[in-house]
């Protein structure tokens, strides 16, 4: 047998246990591509990028194991309906899931809770209608607003969440709202600690909408197990 054979019976050899092997190893899993659509709160109005809720929040879950991409997109001085409008190219083809954080301005503009309920329930509909998951943060009214005015806006994150079957972060400045040293000179937007908190408490509630992200869901058009087969009704 020739030397030429020899080397190209061995390559072969090689390449064949190479694909095996290669067969043999699972893929590296993508990460989950999460969109956070949000105002200056996901923004991070005041703060350098690093220092963002949606980078703080990638890097908390990572550390946790997680492989998970946060993309920013948080616009500042956004209303409801302002997110409404740059939904579609803010939330590309592709996402995985959707944190929605909206609605302080309109509460700080003292719009109507008619009009942010309309607006955060649009997006939910069709992101619903795309097949995207959502975890919606919730808002509440400036106090100096009055009982009244809280009283029509705090509700509305509650009723949509049930209304749309979302999961839903009640608060989302809980531990920071009204903490001075947790917010910048404005009293509104946070610190970098402020920032720290927020995903600290959240982490729990993004970590468990996560989990519903990798479970499959079935197949469109696949009915649901309704005992076929075994003896109960249908």
């Amino acid at each position: 047998m020739s030397r030429f054979l020899h080397r190209l019976i061995a390559f072969s050899a090689l390449a064949l246990f190479t694909g095996v092997a290669g067969a043999l190893t699972p893929a590296a899993a993508e990460p989950l591509r999460i969109v956070a659509l949000g105002d200056s709160l996901t923004a991070g109005f005041g703060l350098p990028a690093s220092q963002s809720f949606p980078t703080r929040l990638e890097a908390a879950l990572r550390a946790k194991g997680h492989e998970v991409v946060i993309e920013n997109a948080g616009v500042s001085g956004d209303t409801t309906s302002a997110g409404l409008a740059r939904l579609d190219w803010s939330v590309p083809e592709g996402t995985d899931g959707v944190i929605l954080e909206l609605g302080a301005n309109d509460a700080l503009r003292g719009l109507d809770p008619a009009i942010p309920e309309r607006s955060l329930g649009a997006i939910l509909a069709r992101l619903k209608a795309r097949g995207i998951p959502v975890l919606m943060a919730g808002m509440q009214a400036p106090p100096n607003f009055g009982a009244a005015y809280r009283a029509r806006f705090d509700p509305i994150y509650e009723r949509l969440a049930a209304q749309y079957d979302v999961e839903l972060y009640p608060f989302f400045l809980d531990g920071v709202a009204g903490e001075t040293a947790l917010n910048q000179k404005d009293g509104i937007h946070p610190t970098a600690a402020g920032v720290e908190v927020i995903v600290a408490r959240m982490l729990p509630a993004v970590e468990a909408f996560l989990e519903t992200l990798k479970t499959p869901s079935p197949a469109a058009g696949t009915p649901a197990d309704t005992g076929a087969g075994t003896g109960a009704p249908g």
